[in-house]
């Protein structure tokens, strides 16, 4: 058909979309191109949030590897599971995650395409289950947290976290804030490895917290995206334990991109605690007819991997010992930064692989102009891109730009 053809009926047919405004970029594609495109050679990426190892690769893991080759061999069938996934992987994840001690009969858990895909599960399930409820976000977090939570129509409502001039969580104003919150809202949680600051609560803090919750009625939502990068996989799943220990009810999004290294095969999970056995079974029957809404089916390949690694013995010895390389190698990155200026020395108590620098949109721009050292417009760094090489560079070049901010 051609376009004189076509002139009368789009005279009189509605355009649908008429009406949608152009959205913004996101921030952290656009440093990638611009990464991409600069030929200087000694360029440091701090913006992506993938491990990088000291040659600046991110490798597949020798587990993943193995595990891979063996489901290409034995694998018969690549026919949809359902709704819920891999059930068995499901359930082994559970246990490095909740140890022994988990409600398993209050407990539902199904995969979902990655942690974002359940965090928007459990966003849709807690609309449907109370449209009114307000989820509370601290200030800074995962830029996604939020459109994740109002896309399913749920109100978002921030309170303070972090102090960049004191480069530590304000704990105060954070409990502060949260008086406003009222029975039945949400309280998204960091489970480790806080994106962005990485900062973490003490032990009393965390208890404080789930008195709080358990005060006030508060639904927690924790997000553990990064376990064994921290301080290990038990001591990462700790505060993550005791939320679900102390209160009826909870919910946990889970995301296997990073400590298996499956960034691009979107691999996660949600578990929903009930507060008794008979809701139990509403609440999963919710979830699935939700996922099927959403996706369908989740993808079963990365999944399948974390499964046949964790039944494994060998391969999940293999797996945690790779585990351990990158957190050392991470930890040593921070220490090593920490010690090339006494501004930075609250680095080395942080975890995971993010660290929050305070520098102005001007600094950062003068940092990727002058120096080619990318990293996100807040001030965010993956410590993961740096190498032992280029500590020193990096340091040299970003340290003239605190003046007088700490």
């Amino acid at each position: 058909m051609t376009t004189d053809l076509l002139s009368p009926l789009s005279a009189t047919f509605p355009d649908p979309f008429a009406r949608l405004a152009t959205q913004p970029a996101d921030a952290l594609l656009g440093l990638i191109a611009l990464h991409r495109a600069d030929p200087r050679p000694d360029k440091i990426d701090l913006g992506v949030g993938v491990f990088r190892d000291d040659a600046g690769r991110t490798p597949v893991m020798r587990a993943v590897k193995a595990a891979e080759t063996w489901l290409a061999e034995t694998q018969d069938s690549k026919s949809y599971l359902g709704a819920e996934g891999d059930a068995a992987y499901t359930e082994a994840l559970a246990a490095i995650i909740f140890g022994a001690r988990r409600a398993v009969d209050r407990l539902t858990g199904v995969q979902t395409p990655g942690g974002t895909g359940a965090l928007r599960l459990g966003a849709e399930l807690l609309a449907r289950a109370d449209g009114a409820a307000r989820v509370w976000i601290g200030t800074p977090t995962w830029p996604n947290h939020g459109p994740i939570f109002a896309e399913a129509g749920l109100e978002v409502r921030s309170h303070r976290f972090f102090d960049p001039a004191a480069a530590a969580i304000d704990f105060a104003a954070m409990i502060d804030d949260l008086a406003d919150a009222r029975a039945g809202d949400i309280l998204l949680l960091h489970g480790c490895c806080h994106n962005p600051t990485g900062s973490s609560f003490t032990p009393d803090q965390w208890h404080a917290l789930a008195d709080l919750c358990a005060v006030r009625g508060l639904i927690p939502f924790v997000d553990l995206a990064y376990q064994g990068l921290g301080d290990g996989l038990a001591d990462d799943a700790t505060a993550t334990r005791m939320i679900f220990d102390a209160l009826p009810t909870a919910l946990l999004a889970y995301s296997c991109d990073k400590n298996f290294g499956l960034y691009r095969d979107r691999v996660g999970a949600l578990w929903v605690q009930s507060a008794s056995a008979a809701t139990a079974d509403p609440v999963r029957s919710n979830m699935l007819t939700l996922a099927r809404s959403l996706w369908s089916m989740p993808p079963d390949h990365g999944a399948a991997l974390v499964r046949i690694i964790l039944e494994s013995e060998f391969l999940r010895t293999e797996w945690e010992a790779e585990l351990d390389t990158m957190r050392s190698r991470i930890n040593g990155l921070r220490q090593a930064l920490a010690a090339a200026d006494p501004r930075l020395t609250s680095i080395a108590g942080q975890r995971g692989m993010f660290a929050m620098l305070p520098l102005s949109p001007a600094a950062i721009t003068a940092l990727r102009e002058g120096h080619g050292i990318y990293m996100a417009p807040n001030g965010r760094i993956n410590i993961a891109g740096l190498r032992t090489d280029t500590i020193r560079a990096f340091a040299d070049a970003l340290l003239p730009h605190l003046e007088g901010t700490r």
